[in-house]
């Protein structure tokens, strides 16, 4: 009799935990997704309180970039009217360090800060040192004799004279290290001292020369805490809500993010927009596929061909104009008028006429086009590679005898590589927080429901088993019954009770 009670206290316990674990298992599977949501809006907006806030303020993920430059291999040559020959030289590596300060949280839900960047040396990583020597266009040269085309031809005899005099040539053969961070050039001392206002370097002159150890202007971005559907969105750069280097109001807007973090919660049908300083506008990203990074699913979106695009084959890029071809975007406007182009590598998706008009040049989707790969349930990027390239006008200009018989080309000068991604302890720790953890709790609700369900079953069948034989003792069946031959003894003492006759038979 006692097991038989213990039995039953086991299988109503069994039930109890059975049922404990259905309930929980589906208020679970309804509830979860909203709590993970919740979780995410309060932990990628930036506020000092949520988990992403130090990521956001020093970036985890180490950045590289990486230069490749292209050298002239013919230059007399292409003095004399010939078509140029380059070749590409590098990688040269620089680690990337940024850190952001004078964080300033304002009244209207936004966020002020300036980022700064400074480059280091790699050896390890490149293939050359920066005392490589180098052919390549001079700029000061070629690109204010193409700024002198329209103008009176006194002018430009007095520049041939000052190129002449202060021994300014064509093409320069200078070290890796002069061409990125600056050399002292005699002709910017002149235009320095006589036209103080007209060029913005006053020291050495370097195309990388403003970004070393430099900010890239005031961002005010939108933190998400009061509105959330503008978290990571920029309000202002440098105090402007637009810009005025482009000939339309689309192509003058700022939109899109920093380029850090975007809003999370993203589909196959989002695009990823950001406002690039460099570049001096706005870019947008599509959708290119699903993946998967170190374990972590992510989105990869990429550049589309209408990014670089003409007026002409996209008419919403017509504001960029005036453009030579399609694929390249004249940025003379925001570089102090100088004939200078942004593109893809190599002239990738650019009119084939560019590539063709220089050897040395192999465009391919593998090595030049740039891609970014983000977590599309947080907004946060794990790997990215953004490409560039940076190219110059140059052409013969009747009265500059330095230009002597250039044929018009838009020559490479180099091209660069943004690369960064995430690892080591924040990789882990985000695979754990953000992947592992969701993934667990999202088998562990359906095992609970499964449980849970399995347990009741159990108690159900248990109920039923064992009420059977109670009721087949208390209420047996006739048809249950063995059949008994009748005592000799029963027809007789029936027959004296009730007073009847027995029967002849007897």
């Amino acid at each position: 009799m006692g097991s038989r009670v213990r039995a039953r206290w086991a299988v109503a316990a069994l039930g109890g935990a059975g049922l404990l674990g259905a309930v929980l298992g589906a208020v679970m599977i309804v509830s979860l997704p909203s709590i993970i949501r919740q979780q995410v809006y309060k932990n990628v907006r930036i506020d000092p309180s949520s988990l992403s806030f130090g990521m956001w303020k020093e970036i985890p993920v180490p950045f590289y970039l990486s230069i490749y430059f292209f050298d002239v291999i013919n230059p007399k040559e292409i003095l004399q009217g010939k078509k140029p020959e380059v070749q590409e030289r590098g990688p040269y590596v620089y680690r990337e360090l940024r850190h952001k300060s004078n964080i300033t949280f304002n009244d209207n839900d936004t966020v002020s800060f300036l980022e700064y960047r400074s480059f280091q040396f790699q050896p390890d990583k490149s293939r050359g040192s920066e005392s490589d020597y180098i052919v390549m266009p001079n700029i000061l040269v070629l690109g204010a004799s193409v700024m002198m085309e329209n103008k009176p031809m006194a002018l430009k005899l007095l520049m041939t004279l000052a190129f002449s005099t202060l021994g300014e040539r064509a093409f320069m053969n200078r070290t890796v290290g002069d061409i990125m961070w600056g050399y002292e050039d005699p002709l910017v001392h002149v235009i320095n001292k006589y036209f103080p206002s007209m060029f913005p370097v006053k020291g050495k002159f370097g195309l990388f020369a403003g970004l070393n150890n430099s900010d890239s202007g005031l961002f005010t971005v939108f933190t998400g805490v009061k509105d959330f559907s503008r978290v990571h969105l920029v309000d202002k750069w440098n105090g402007l809500s637009k810009v005025n280097f482009w000939h339309s109001d689309q192509c003058n807007m700022i939109n899109g993010t920093s380029g850090q973090m975007w809003a999370p919660f993203m589909t196959p049908e989002s695009s990823l927009e950001f406002y690039s300083p460099e570049a001096c506008r706005s870019m947008k990203l599509i959708y290119q596929e699903e993946g998967m990074f170190e374990g972590i699913p992510i989105f990869r979106f990429k550049a589309p061909k209408t990014l670089f695009a003409s007026g002409t084959d996209y008419p919403p890029n017509e504001g960029f104009c005036p453009c030579l071809r399609s694929g390249i975007q004249n940025i003379s406007t925001c570089r102090f008028n100088a004939p200078l182009f942004l593109s893809h590598p190599h002239f990738y998706n650019a009119d084939p006429v560019l590539a063709e008009a220089v050897l040395g040049l192999h465009p391919n989707e593998t090595e030049h086009s740039l891609f970014l790969d983000i977590h599309p349930l947080t907004g946060i990027p794990m790997n990215c590679s953004v490409k560039l390239q940076l190219s110059l006008y140059i052409k013969s200009i009747k009265g500059i005898g330095q230009t002597a018989q250039i044929e018009p080309v838009v020559l490479p000068l180099l091209w660069f590589e943004e690369r960064g991604a995430m690892e080591g302890e924040p990789l882990r720790a985000f695979y754990i927080q953000l992947v592992l953890l969701p993934k667990v709790l999202h088998y562990a609700q359906y095992i609970l429901l499964a449980l849970g369900c399995v347990l009741l079953l159990i108690l159900v069948v248990y109920q039923i088993r064992s009420q059977g034989p109670e009721d087949t003792k208390s209420q047996p069946s006739p048809a249950a019954q063995p059949d008994r031959l009748p005592s000799p003894f029963t027809p007789l003492l029936q027959e004296s009770l009730s007073g009847q006759p027995t029967s002849p038979k007897a």
